[in-house]
């Protein structure tokens, strides 16, 4: 069989063998619902509270301020829409960047309708966010900023601790979300020690299954909750709570929430040999900021459609995306907010490490990229 070389990680990531064999298990012997007041129900809540004082572990924070969701999109979602109802009373504005994604981008919309007005401070052309211009437009009457922790288009990484910090001195009553979903157990942070409120994660970025993420919330940092039903997780996100996934969720925070140091290291070195091979190939761009998470790298190839060059990689086993796997295609909305031209745009590759990422990986799409070049541009 041929090899297959997975660079599509900010998209989804494998599910850890041994996560989903405890998964597996948490399914078949801890069924009862939590919520049930005998000994299997007990069990079945005692489960789900190690889950969350284990990702709280990994945040350096409390058990109770993680409330877990089905989704980094459905963090977002209660975190955004119930600022926005928590602040309506005074606040008029709200306060983002120009490259969210769309588990952001489109909640803000559907507040605009509402009529809050969205303030877009978009990235420089280097793909960095001015911290400066994000600050300049807060203002007493901001009821929520929001940023991401790591862009997932192109991985540029913000100091999310920093630009918290100086939101609230400007705006101390404003709500501060952070999608944190592609920074999560790749990037340390210790989120009790800064201003964020709310923090968005999702666990199959992060070797975990599809269909659970969490959000954390500032201690004693209340939301207006956006959803009704029988009250689970505070009445945040009631609902019978997934608890196979969820003792899922906390095995992969225990796992992966340290070492995270040395994940990057090697993260680093291999983003670095990718970006040195690049440099060695006539006519591609790098687009992604010099100072970007090490996970990710985005570039352009001169004169070929980045799906053209997709395919092409795919025939020998090569797999990297042209953007948000939620774009399905689609122009990408962060590169068109750093102003860059459409054939670059419209060129562009994304690939996205996991600790799992080998230098084999990285010399196979080098290689795949390079005769894709030879052999698409001569077809023209």
């Amino acid at each position: 069989m041929q090899k297959l070389h997975y660079l599509d990680n900010a998209a989804t990531t494998p599910v850890d063998p041994d996560i989903a064999d405890l998964c597996c298990d948490t399914m078949k012997q801890l069924f009862a619902n939590p919520s049930s007041l005998y000994t299997p129900g007990l069990r079945a809540q005692q489960a789900m509270e190690t889950a969350r004082r284990q990702v709280a572990d990994s945040l350096w924070a409390e058990p109770d301020t993680i409330t877990f969701t089905a989704c980094g999109t459905e963090s977002d979602n209660i975190a955004l829409q119930g600022a926005a109802k928590r602040t309506a009373g005074w606040a008029k504005n709200i306060v983002t960047t120009g490259f969210e994604h769309p588990a952001v981008a489109h909640t803000l919309k559907l507040l605009e309708k509402q009529g809050w007005q969205l303030r877009v401070v978009n990235p420089e052309p280097d793909g960095t966010l001015n911290a400066e211009k994000f600050l300049q437009a807060v203002d007493k009457y901001t009821g929520i900023a929001t940023f991401l922790f790591v862009n997932n288009e192109t991985g540029a990484l913000q100091d999310i601790a920093r630009l918290a910090q100086q939101v609230r001195e400007k705006a101390p009553r404003a709500s501060i979300h952070v999608d944190g979903v592609q920074g999560w157990c790749k990037h340390p942070i210790h989120l009790p020690e800064t201003a964020i409120d709310s923090f968005a994660l999702s666990g199959h970025k992060m070797h975990a299954p599809k269909g659970i993420g969490a959000l954390y919330l500032r201690k004693n940092y209340r939301l207006e909750a956006v959803y009704g039903g029988g009250g689970q997780e505070r009445g945040l996100r009631p609902g019978t709570e997934n608890l196979p996934y969820i003792v899922a969720l906390g095995a992969v925070a225990e796992r992966y929430g340290s070492g995270i140091k040395k994940r990057l290291e090697k993260a680093a070195a291999l983003n670095e040999r990718l970006r040195s091979a690049l440099c060695g190939m006539e006519g591609i761009g790098l687009n992604s900021p010099a100072d970007a998470s090490p996970y990710v790298l985005n570039f352009s190839l001169p004169g070929i459609r980045s799906e053209t060059m997709l395919h092409y990689l795919e025939q020998s086993g090569v797999y990297v995306s042209s953007g948000s796997a939620c774009s399905k295609g689609a122009a990408s909305r962060t590169l068109l907010a750093m102003g860059l031209a459409p054939q670059r745009v419209d060129s562009a590759l994304r690939v996205s490490l996991s600790d799992r990422t080998t230098q084999e990986d990285i010399d196979a799409l080098c290689e795949g990229l390079k005769s894709g070049m030879a052999t698409l541009l001569r077809r023209r």
